[in-house]
């Protein structure tokens, strides 16, 4: 599992979101002024992910308005997407990477330790990709209270 650093080539997705429209981040980037946060949960409907979620949900307006889009995915089913979106009044996309080959290849699936036990999952993560198609910030094992603030820090957004 090799993890992307600033300056490299995101490598480009296209992925089903809830509804299963195709999502590709190169369209994605050529519409982001700035860039597109692209934000990896473990498992949607759980504790931390409906929190993580909810915080982007409630700063999406100053993302948006800083010239970013915002996209989540993990391996749940576009069902779970579906659900979980609407549940929580999500207005960007979830996307399913069920075979997790895009985490794979953005270093997001891998070894975690939960309680003692050790088991390959989703490594909750954030890259931003600048509208060239280059990350340019990644936060790896982030925690899913807090991350939101902290990424609208770095980002220099109030």
């Amino acid at each position: 599992m090799a993890q992307l650093a600033v300056g490299d080539a995101a490598p480009d997705f296209a992925l089903p979101d809830a509804q299963g429209t195709t999502v590709r981040l190169s369209e994605l980037c050529a519409s982001a002024d700035k860039g597109v946060i692209v934000y990896f949960y473990p498992k949607a409907c759980t504790p931390g992910c409906t929190k993580q979620a909810c915080d982007f949900r409630d700063s999406l307006a100053s993302l948006e308005a800083a010239g970013y889009r915002i996209v989540g995915i993990s391996p749940d089913s576009t069902t779970m997407q579906a659900k979980f979106s609407d549940r929580h009044h999500l207005p960007f996309p979830l996307l399913s990477d069920a075979d997790h080959a895009v985490m794979e290849a953005w270093g997001v699936w891998g070894e975690k330790k939960n309680y003692g036990k050790t088991y390959t999952g989703v490594i909750r993560s954030t890259v931003v990709v600048d509208p060239a198609g280059k990350v340019s910030l990644a936060r790896y094992n982030v925690k899913a209270t807090g991350h939101v603030r902290r990424l609208r820090a770095d980002l220099g957004i109030d």
